[in-house]
C-alpha cells in the first residue's frame, strides 16, 4: 500500500471516536468469524443503528465517521433497505499490520 492510502487511514484513525468505532468493529467481525455473535446485526456487516446504539454518540456524528472510515479505505458500506451496513476492509488491516512489523525491524 502506498504512503499516501496509509496516511488516510492513520489520519482517520487519529480522531478517538473513529478509533473507538473501528475497533468495535473490528471486534465484532472477530467474534462474529468465531461464532461468538449470532445477532445478524453484529455479524461481518455491521448495522449502523446498533453502532449508534453501543455508544454515546449521535447518529449524525456516526454517519460522519462512517463516512471517513471509508473514505479512508478502512470500511466498505452498502444499504439494504433501510438498514445501513458496513464491513471492516481486511486489505486495509493487512496494511497497518504490514506497516507496523516494518517499522519494528527498522
Amino acid at each position: 500500500m502506498k504512503d499516501e492510502q496509509l496516511a488516510k487511514i492513520f489520519k482517520a484513525l487519529s480522531n478517538e471516536q473513529r478509533l473507538r468505532i473501528f475497533r468495535m468493529l473490528c471486534e465484532w467481525q472477530a467474534k462474529s468469524a468465531t461464532g461468538q455473535i449470532e445477532d445478524p446485526c453484529a455479524g461481518v456487516e455491521r448495522c449502523f443503528t446498533r453502532t449508534c446504539c453501543s455508544i454515546a454518540l449521535s447518529p449524525s456524528t456516526v454517519s460522519h465517521h462512517f463516512k471517513e472510515l471509508q473514505n479512508a479505505g478502512l470500511i466498505t458500506t452498502s444499504r439494504n433497505g433501510q438498514t445501513f451496513l458496513c464491513t471492516v476492509n481486511a486489505d486495509a488491516l493487512a496494511a497497518i499490520a504490514e506497516f507496523a512489523q516494518s517499522a519494528l525491524k527498522s
